[in-house]
C-alpha cells in the first residue's frame, strides 16, 4: 500500500484537499519523510587517541534529522560516535507534532544522551535551533557528565509580542505558516514542515522559561555558532544564554554567509571544523 504519493509534501494537503495520511486508519502507524531517517554511527577509537567519544546532534522544531545529518556525518568521520535522533512528532506531519511537547522531545534527548554516556568515555552535545535549547537543558541538568556543549543559532526565546497569546491562540487556531527552509543557499530543502502547530509551539515556550532560569547551571565548555543574518531566531536568544551560562570555556563564532538552518548553509564546512576541533579539544586527556 503506498502510504503517500510522491506529489504530496510531508504535512501538506494534497490536491483534493485531504490529508497527505487520508485513508490510513487511526491506529495506523504514521509513515516517516524518508529524509528524517535517525543517523546513528559507531566509535571508532582507532581515530581518537583510544578513547571513545560520543556526539549527540539535535535538529530543531519542525524540522527532522535531515537538517543536522550532514553535520553528524561530518563529525562522524573524525572517528565520533554519533547520534541524531527524530524528535517525536517531528518528520511524520504538523498535525502529529501538535500531539507532542516539551518534555516528549527532552525525553528522547535524554534517552539518547543515556545511550552514549553508557558506551563512550565522554560525551559533546551539539544543537540547532530549538535542538540547542534542548542540549543546553542536558548540560544544566547534568552538569557533571557532559564534556562539552556546541550550539548554532540556538533559541531561548523571543522578542515577538504574539508569542503571549500562544497559550490561548493553541485552543482556536490549530497552525501558522511555517518557519522552515531559512537557507541563504540556493536549491537546498530543509525539508521541515509548512506549518508551525501552536500546541507544540505554546510548550517549546513553556520549556524555554524554565531552561532560561536554570541556565546558571551550566558549566560546560561551549562553541556558540551565530548567523548574523536568521530569520528565525532573533537577538534576545543570544543576549540571554552568553550572559546566564556559568560556563568560563565559551567560544563565539559568527556565520557571515548562512540564515538560521546554517549546518546546511554557505557556513556548514565552519560549522563542522570548528565543532570537531571543540570536541577534539574538550575531550582530551589531561
Amino acid at each position: 500500500m503506498r502510504l503517500a504519493p510522491k506529489a504530496v509534501r510531508w504535512g501538506e494537503r494534497n490536491r483534493a484537499g485531504t490529508d497527505s495520511l487520508a485513508g490510513l486508519g487511526q491506529n495506523q502507524p504514521v509513515p516517516i519523510d524518508p529524509h528524517a531517517i535517525p543517523l546513528s554511527v559507531a566509535a571508532r577509537p582507532e581515530l581518537t587517541g583510544g578513547r571513545r567519544i560520543g556526539v549527540l546532534v539535535s535538529h530543531g522544531f519542525t524540522g527532522s534529522p535531515a537538517s543536522i545529518t550532514p553535520w553528524g556525518e561530518s563529525l562522524a568521520a573524525h572517528g565520533y560516535a554519533v547520534e541524531v535522533p527524530r524528535l517525536p512528532g517531528h518528520g511524520t506531519t504538523w498535525q502529529e507534532l501538535n500531539k507532542t511537547g516539551w518534555e516528549d522531545w527532552y525525553a528522547e534527548v535524554v534517552r539518547t544522551f543515556d545511550k552514549l554516556d553508557a558506551e563512550n568515555d565522554a560525551v559533546v552535545v551539539c544543537g540547532l535551533s530549538m535542538g540547542g535549547a534542548l542540549v543546553l537543558r542536558l548540560a544544566a541538568d547534568r552538569p557533571n557528565r557532559i564534556a562539552g556543549v556546541v550550539v548554532v543559532n540556538p533559541a531561548v526565546g523571543t522578542q515577538r509580542k504574539d508569542v503571549l497569546l500562544l497559550p490561548v491562540l493553541k485552543h482556536v487556531v490549530g497552525s501558522f505558516p511555517g518557519i522552515a527552509n531559512d537557507i541563504k543557499k540556493p536549491g537546498v530543502e530543509e525539508y521541515g514542515y509548512t506549518k508551525t502547530p501552536l500546541r507544540a509551539a505554546a510548550s517549546m515556550f513553556a520549556g524555554y522559561k524554565q531552561l532560561r532560569a536554570d541556565l546558571p547551571k551550566i558549566t560546560a565548555p561551549m562553541l556558540y555558532l551565530r548567523s548574523t543574518v536568521d530569520h528565525v531566531v532573533d537577538g534576545l536568544s543570544e543576549r540571554v544564554i552568553l550572559s546566564k551560562v556559568s560556563s568560563r570555556d565559551v567560544t563565539k563564532t559568527m556565520l557571515e554567509d548562512s540564515y538560521h538552518v546554517a549546518t546546511l548553509d554557505n557556513d556548514a564546512p565552519t560549522i563542522n571544523a570548528a565543532s570537531a576541533e571543540f570536541i577534539a579539544r574538550v575531550t582530551a586527556e589531561e
